[in-house]
């Protein structure tokens, strides 16, 4: 049995949580009225938290699903709870739900300095395919855009 639970991130239960972790993890935290209105979006974003015995709240992640294809704009840990797995659970997930929802490829953009993030997308089998240029503020540093085909569902054709 795992330490935690995934399931869907709901503002009025999570938010305040989620927004204490993102000003602990980035340089450039989103704010409430960005999480807000990318929840509004219900029809593409798609949202979801860690949770454990300990903490309300040990992770999130937030992905907008567009026709076949996962983009995975937002995942942070609480720094007490990383490697524990709960990043993995958190991105698996997604990952899962999408390709259930017809997804067939997922994308996202990393920090080319953030090594404990390249590792995990690597070992979930996401590969390097560009760099966006000074993608990054605070400090600035490019982004490489990573990619990753998803198993199709049993029985979807594929074209």
């Amino acid at each position: 049995m795992t330490p935690w639970r995934v399931e869907p991130l709901v503002a009025g239960r999570d938010l305040d949580e989620v927004l204490a972790i993102e000003e602990r993890c980035f340089t450039n935290p989103w704010s409430r009225e960005m999480f807000l209105g990318e929840l509004e979006r219900g029809d593409v974003v798609r949202a979801y938290v860690a949770r454990t015995a300990e903490h309300a709240v040990a992770g999130y992640c937030s992905a907008w699903l567009i026709t076949d294809e996962l983009h995975i704009n937002n995942l942070a840990v609480r720094p007490e709870c990383r490697r524990d797995g709960v990043g993995r659970a958190l991105v698996e997930h997604a990952l899962g739900e999408a390709a259930r929802e017809g997804a067939r490829r997922a994308t996202l953009e990393v920090r080319r300095s953030n090594a404990p993030a390249l590792r995990l997308y690597e070992r979930l089998g996401f590969k390097a395919a560009g760099v966006r240029r000074l993608y990054y503020t605070n400090p600035h540093e490019d982004a490489l855009v990573l990619w990753l085909e998803l198993a199709p569902r049993a029985g979807l054709e594929t074209p």
